[in-house]
């Protein structure tokens, strides 16, 4: 009876948290599509929808405690994230910039906040506070802006990378920081600044000792369940245990999250790690800016324009300023130190992390209180808006600006993104052979597989390895792939390949190439992406390397003396024109050659002229010229009447029922198939 009380509670009426929830994210998509659509970063969508849905506004979503519990998730995944991308190596291969460059901007425009507050009657504490927040710059902004512009390897790519590790290291010690700031702070201020200090340090120490000795032999033993599930739900909990244990110790849950990303980049595991936790944080991550943009209230925007404004060039110019001074110390020139100024000008992400907690102690921006919050979450979403059209503005004076000295010795020079190379998805005895094969030929590789044991045998014969699931984008753009020269797709189940020949279709325009274990379904490949299918059951391993030589321009070995043969593995997909005579278009389907000849001339020892393929079943066979004529033969048989030359070049297809050929397939997009490649 309870069971059906609650059955008949819920038919009343949707749950009263659905309606907000469904309004937050519907609101978020539509306004982040539009967004993406105008070239706007999706950040800047997902503000202006919390503007739209927020109290001060429609009032369609009150930020109530689930979103903010979402929020704040969003922010633990964000710094996660961070953590793994960042690695003790990466740190160490910037460390001049991030010692100077980094310090000296954050110092500055810590200073000019101090300055401004204390300009406008604030207090010193208020003034380091506004100086934190000025100091920080949007991570996920810039980096999606210089991977857009292929920036990321320029030197002013590399600077804002440096400026931007030196700012998010700083978080972790202004969080700390700026509760010691408030009033909370207590007549023991130092006292508790020491404490914390000493807190902080202890579990330092403790994450780096887990992070080297503990954590990467405990993700081994969970990545060879080969089983991402299982993978996802250890890296959260190591996110989400480090997190509390952190919090437990009297440090922020961001400084766990941060670490915690810091000991899963020490392990082999941390491309999977990454890939597995990124569509998590990009959804949290897209509440925590909803949330954001939920504070703004725009009625205090518009009577209040003239301070709004006047706050948005005022930060403006104190971080170009101070951001071109800093990388000017670094002795690069004036032109490229601006460009940068302006690529970091707007406020960062992790600002609103230092806002809510310095309310929380009773601080404000510039000492203004509700009015300094309203004008700062202002300010930050009009130069958040901007910021794409700053980087462009910089990026000119850039190109203006002749060559400079090179990066400082120990910093980083850039690693080079894989490019023209051959992307292997998959392990296994054929994909070795194949590796090993193409590194003889001196043809650029990386391969990608998600079982440990594998990754260390392909890394002990000598390949570049990945390790990651080929399923997610992640993987497959760490891997190059859209960038490759050809995709293979090897040792993988029949819907496994599927999967990873779309995914890696919508990445690239390269040719892909299959092999997959068990039977092959060609029309689901060929509707996926694939150009070619080795069918395991009807060739060797052998013919996967005779493939994908062929694709790649090099020389290979053909039976016969003088005669056309066939690409046993070339998917062959014919779209039948519509209006021409024939009412037999629909037994054209995606089919394998089962052949490389004739198969009736081959058993009976006689040659062909040309060869025609079926567009039913795929049978090989011998044209009209040819003494056996077996390709019409067969289509009597077997009732298979549409038959496409087997000749290079030749496009034309003929159906022998009603004496009808067309010069080409039709216009229309055929399965599996793109533009011209």
């Amino acid at each position: 009876m309870e069971s059906l009380t609650v059955l008949a509670a819920d038919a009343e009426g949707p749950p009263a948290y659905l309606g907000p929830a469904a309004g937050l994210v519907v609101t978020a998509a539509v306004i982040g599509y539009l967004m993406a659509r105008a070239r706007i970063v999706p950040i800047v969508g997902f503000l202006a929808a919390g503007v739209l849905i927020g109290p001060a506004q429609l009032g369609v979503v009150q930020n109530g405690e689930v979103v903010q519990a979402a929020a704040e998730i969003g922010v633990i995944l964000l710094l996660f994230t961070i953590g793994i991308e960042f690695s003790l190596e990466r740190l160490a291969r910037v460390w001049t910039w991030i010692a100077v460059g980094g310090v000296l901007q954050v110092g500055l425009a810590t200073a000019a906040g101090v300055a401004l507050t204390l300009a406008f009657g604030g207090s010193w504490q208020e003034g380091l506070f506004t100086g934190f927040l000025l100091a920080l710059s949007s991570t996920a902004i810039v980096l999606k802006l210089l991977g857009e512009r292929h920036e990321q390897s320029g030197r002013r790519g590399q600077l804002a990378l440096a400026l931007l590790i030196a700012q998010d290291l700083a978080v972790v010690a202004m969080v700390l920081l700026v509760p010691l700031l408030g009033s909370e702070g207590g007549e023991d201020g130092g006292g508790s600044l020491l404490r914390a200090a000493v807190t902080a340090v202890l579990v330092i120490a403790a994450v780096l000792v887990v992070a080297r000795r503990v954590l990467p032999p405990v993700l081994e033993i969970v990545a060879r369940t080969c089983s991402p599930e299982v993978f996802l739900l250890a890296v959260v909990a190591v996110c989400f245990g480090t997190a509390f244990l952190t919090a437990l110790a009297g440090v922020s849950v961001s400084l766990g999250a941060f670490l915690a990303g810091l000991m899963v980049s020490e392990s082999r595991a941390s491309s999977q790690a990454f890939a597995e936790v990124l569509p998590l944080q990009i959804v949290f991550s897209a509440v925590f800016f909803v949330s954001v943009g939920m504070l703004l209230d725009v009625g205090f925007v518009i009577d209040n324009w003239a301070l709004v404004i006047g706050a948005a060039l005022a930060v403006l110019v104190v971080k170009t300023v101070t951001t071109a001074a800093a990388v000017a110390a670094l002795r690069i020139r004036v032109r490229t130190a601006v460009a940068s100024g302006l690529l970091l000008a707007q406020v960062g992400e992790f600002s609103f992390v230092l806002l809510t907690v310095g309310t929380a102690a009773g601080l404000s921006p510039l000492g203004l209180g509700d009015d300094g919050a309203q004008t700062f979450v202002a300010t930050t979403v009009l130069l958040m808006v901007a910021t794409p059209w700053l980087a462009a503005l910089g990026a000119g004076i850039d190109r203006r600006a002749s060559t400079g000295p090179a990066v400082p010795e120990g910093g980083d020079r850039g690693e080079e993104p894989l490019s023209d190379h051959v992307a292997i998805l998959g392990w296994g005895p054929t994909a070795l052979h194949l590796a090993d094969t193409l590194r003889s030929r001196g043809v650029a590789l990386v391969m990608t597989t998600l079982n440990p044991d594998g990754a260390a045998e392909a890394a002990a014969a000598g390949h570049t390895v990945l390790r990651g699931d080929p399923t997610k984008v992640r993987v497959l753009q760490d891997a190059g792939v859209p960038r490759t020269r050809l995709v293979v797709v090897a040792e993988d189940r029949p819907e496994e390949a599927r999967q990873v020949v779309s995914v890696a279709r919508s990445l690239t325009r390269a040719p892909i190439v299959v092999r997959p274990r068990g039977d092959a379904d060609v029309a689901a490949l060929a509707e996926a992406g694939a150009d070619a299918v080795v069918d395991r059951d009807r060739a060797s391993d052998h013919a996967l390397v005779v493939s994908v030589l062929g694709r790649l321009g090099h020389r290979k070995h053909t039976p016969g003396d003088g005669e056309t043969v066939v690409d046993t593995t070339a998917v062959v997909r014919y779209a039948w024109p519509r209006d021409t005579g024939c009412d037999h278009g629909s037994a054209s389907r995606p089919v394998l050659p089962a052949a490389w000849g004739c198969v009736e001339c081959l058993r009976d020892g006689h040659g062909w002229v040309h060869l025609r393929t079926c567009l039913t079943c795929g049978h090989v066979g011998c044209c009209d010229s040819s003494p056996g004529r077996h390709a019409r033969a067969h289509a009597g048989e077997s009732g298979h009447p549409l038959v496409t030359s087997g000749e290079p070049g030749e496009t034309w297809a003929h159906c022998f029922v009603d004496d009808v050929t067309v010069a080409e397939p039709d216009d229309a997009p055929r399965a599996g198939s793109l533009e011209p490649r």
